[in-house]
């Protein structure tokens, strides 16, 4: 039933049950035909506003939208939905569905990462809203993936103040990526070039706590062992500084 003309869309909009059009748009749904189904879920709410299958026709839209990929038309939906019925029993979902539709379309550290910074704070307000329920169970395991990449884009963009010689400005990121991304793969890495950029300064108390936060919680690191080469090639050894802002990350355990 895909590519419909406007005159069949009437005639099939027109005239029918509530139950009809639901029916319609979820057997329209189920053989694939997403944009189908949208606009008669979106019909539907359309000709009996009022009722209870409205309410479900207004998610089951988002739904086909998403399946479609038409993310932002879901993400309005959405959004509109849960402005409509905060208190509904579905509310839970219809987050979660929003945050699924920042989620994919996710891009690689490459590239502007806005999508994976909504897709961040909405993942992070469904753990916060429903902490109990298999959406904030889902959304902890896309975190750790959206984290990863917003802590990739701040690595990438250290590397590159480095190869300019720009070490405050690439020092800058890679703390970012200490303290707010310290769970993700980064941190080891972000932890050396830290060490390389202060060398590179000259400022050797910070290149050896740097060093010694590495060793201290990632022993068998090979970043570990690239930085205490570092120093040693500078007749440093890594040593702890109570004065260095990385002195709070030395209990921290990974």
């Amino acid at each position: 039933m895909p590519g419909l003309s406007e005159g069949k869309e009437e005639a099939l909009f027109r005239d029918k049950s509530v139950e009809a059009l639901y029916n319609n748009a979820l057997d329209n749904l189920e053989a694939g035909w997403h944009q189908n189904a949208a606009k008669l879920f979106d019909e539907l709410e359309s000709q009996h506003p009022y009722s209870a299958w409205a309410i479900k026709a207004q998610l089951m839209a988002a739904y086909s939208n998403y399946q479609q990929g038409a993310y932002d038309e879901a993400i309005i939906a959405l959004e509109r939905y849960i402005e409509l019925h905060p208190g509904h029993r579905d509310v839970g979902y219809a987050y979660y569905l929003k945050g699924l539709s920042y989620y994919e379309q996710i891009s690689d550290v490459g590239r502007d990462q806005k999508m994976t910074q909504l897709a961040l704070v909405t993942l992070r307000d469904i753990v916060k809203r429903f902490p109990d329920t298999p959406f904030a169970r889902d959304a902890r395991i896309k975190l750790e993936l959206t984290q990863d990449n917003l802590a990739g884009k701040e690595m990438e963009i250290g590397r590159y103040y480095m190869k300019r010689r720009e070490y405050l400005a690439a020092i800058n990121r890679f703390k970012l990526v200490i303290e707010k991304f310290q769970t993700t793969k980064h941190v080891p890495e972000a932890l050396h070039r830290v060490t390389e950029s202060y060398l590179a300064l000259g400022v050797t108390d910070e290149a050896q706590m740097a060093t010694a936060v590495l060793g201290y919680n990632y022993p068998g690191s090979s970043w570990y062992e690239d930085s205490y080469t570092l120093l040693e090639q500078n007749s440093l050894t890594p040593q702890r500084k109570e004065s260095s802002w990385l002195s709070w990350l030395w209990t921290w355990t990974n």
